[in-house]
């Protein structure tokens, strides 16, 4: 099968979309549904921009939104099909700037998109989403003969955000439903000779919910499957894009032809504001797996993923040199097996940098910074299952939001044994980042940035205090005080430019042994489950969590209830 590297392709769609805090998962519909002739043009213009840069790089393919809003059904509202058709229009255009600067388009499809006219034919015509899906993409295949494949998303339904005449919704639950649609639309993609890339990402809902991990999951959907139109495509750990987490396995667990994903854009590692350099992270996962069968490529998003406020546009703005960085770098390392430190000089050279060797130092300053202080390391490194999920390796930081409080406090003095050295890393890590300073400046790359990342890391510094230090009385007024600063001074450049710091130093009712007990009860530190995960953990929290959620919905943060599919989707 012929090789595959992928590239998203969404950000020129975010123009104009005026909103604190974006939703980077999918194209805005609705903002995009309000637009006239000269923003789908500026579209257009910008995907060949970014187009013919990914190309030279050595990109081959391009992923954009998605087949729900491009696909024609009679079924559908008649208002939405016109819609429908205008978009069918403009997107035409899309694929054309794509092809012209050598990309081939490939769709994105979550299953199940739907409306609820939709819905409501599907139950009087008796039909299944299958069945459904199959008609769909066969005319859809015909109308565009343009696109190569449609890249299918599983496990995660939209935000509970969204603004659309579309909302997708999980109907995949079962490792037999997976295995059920893959046999049913199969054949429509090998009639039409197009890909399926099927992700295996999941949010850990359903029994579906471990496929990213859990091998017996993952041979009940795809043992026995040759179909050459399927290209498996999986997140390089465990989890989401984080560190510390080792080579996801299932790469080694089927001869189909598979794809990496890889986040250059890092939206828990802040968006592309700061250097959070990928480059030796994922040349350790490219040696690794020239050891599997049938990697055909990789699937980088520069552009996609989070809920942040954060606005830099990989290969559009100036400003996202630290994410053209990490594209640069990923492609050179995955397809060409490059050394980073020759793709690092070979980035340099081609953005005119004035000092390449400058700038390989500080980025091993800032890869020290990122996985010291954003993250504890101490902590990364435990391996921690909750239900279906991987506990993600940092806690303090999620998305756009920094959090200092007492209950974390409790938390990672658990997990956290050595607190001396976690001290130490933090005050190693803000020498660093008064270092990096003059290595901006003579690299030629923004020092603003690198002060940027010096005052946000500064809150983390003082945070680290707070949870480790055992003399230091006045650290929350000292936090209040730099949290205050921090506020003042990036309000000048909008609230978009920063993080937004929660704090929250009021003592909780959490006996140290009481929280020992919850969490050996509630986690493992192991892949298989116990006979306590059978059965209690997977089926009496979720009834537990909805009581919690109807009775006592202040109980659950805000953020973990509003934000993405919302924390209910763990406890399906």
């Amino acid at each position: 099968m012929s090789e595959l590297y992928l590239i998203d392709t969404i950000g020129p769609f975010f123009r104009g979309y005026d909103r604190r805090v974006i939703n980077w998962s999918k194209i805005p519909w609705d903002h995009a549904g309000r637009q006239g002739p000269a923003w789908w043009e500026t579209v257009c213009s910008e995907l060949s921009v970014l187009a013919r840069q990914a190309a030279s790089w050595g990109f081959n393919a391009a992923s954009i939104d998605d087949v729900a809003h491009l696909a024609d059904h009679e079924w559908m509202e008649p208002e939405l099909r016109h819609c429908i058709q205008r978009y069918r229009t403009e997107m035409r255009r899309c694929f054309v700037a794509l092809q012209r600067a050598g990309l081939t388009p490939y769709v994105t499809m979550d299953v199940f998109s739907a409306t609820p006219e939709l819905l409501n034919r599907l139950r009087l015509n008796r039909s299944t989403v299958n069945e459904y899906l199959s008609d769909l993409l066969d005319r859809f295949f015909i109308d565009f003969p343009e696109v190569a494949g449609v890249i299918v998303r599983i496990g995660e339904s939209d935000g509970k955000d969204v603004q659309d005449d579309f909302h997708s919704q999980l109907v995949i639950k079962t490792p037999g439903d997976a295995r059920a649609f893959l046999q049913a639309l199969l054949p429509v993609f090998e009639k039409h000779g197009r890909r399926m890339i099927f992700r295996t990402w999941t949010v850990g809902a359903y029994p579906i919910g471990d496929l990213m991990w859990h091998r017996d999951t993952f041979v009940r959907v795809f043992n026995g499957l040759t179909s050459t139109a399927l290209v498996v495509s999986m997140k390089y750990g465990e989890t989401d894009f984080f560190r510390y987490l080792p080579l996801n396995r299932n790469f080694f667990r089927t001869p189909l032809a598979k794809i990496v994903e890889l986040q250059t854009r890092r939206e828990y590692e802040g968006c592309g504001e700061y250097p959070s350099f990928t480059g030796w992270l994922y040349e350790q996962y490219a040696r690794e797996l020239r050891q599997a069968e049938n990697v055909i490529g990789c699937m980088v998003w520069a552009q996609t993923g989070g809920w942040v406020p954060f606005r830099r546009i990989a290969f559009l703005d100036p400003e996202a040199l630290w994410t053209d960085l990490n594209t640069f770098v990923t492609i050179r390392v995955m397809r060409d097996g490059a050394l980073v430190e020759d793709a690092v000089r070979a980035f340099a050279n081609e953005r005119k940098l004035a000092d390449a060797g400058a700038l390989l130092e500080l980025l091993r300053l800032s890869d020290e910074c990122i996985g010291e202080l954003l993250y504890i390391e101490e902590y990364a490194r435990q391996k921690l299952f909750f239900r279906r999920v991987r506990i993600p390796p940092m806690l303090q930081v999620y998305w756009g939001n920094i959090f200092i409080s007492h209950s974390l406090r409790r938390l990672l003095r658990y997990f956290v044994r050595d607190a001396d050295a976690a001290l130490r890393s933090a005050r190693r890590c803000m020498d660093n980042l008064d270092r990096m300073i003059p290595l901006a400046e003579r690299a030629g790359v923004s020092v603003a940035d690198i002060i940027y990342m010096r005052d946000t890391f500064h809150l983390l510094a003082l945070s680290r205090e707070y949870y480790f230090a055992e003399d230091a009385s006045d650290i929350e007024a000292r936090i209040i005080a730099a949290k205050s600063a921090y506020k003042m001074k990036y309000a000048k450049r909008g609230l978009r430019a920063r993080y937004r710091i929660k704090t929250d130093f009021k003592p909780r009712l959490l006996n140290p042994r009481h929280l020992a007990w919850a969490i050996q009860f509630l986690m493992r530190r192991q892949r298989g489950y116990r006979v306590v995960d059978r059965l209690i953990v997977l089926s009496g929290l979720s009834l537990i969590y909805r009581l919690i959620a109807a009775r006592r919905p202040h109980w659950i943060p805000g953020f973990a209830s509003k934000s993405a599919m919302g924390l209910d989707a763990v406890f399906k």
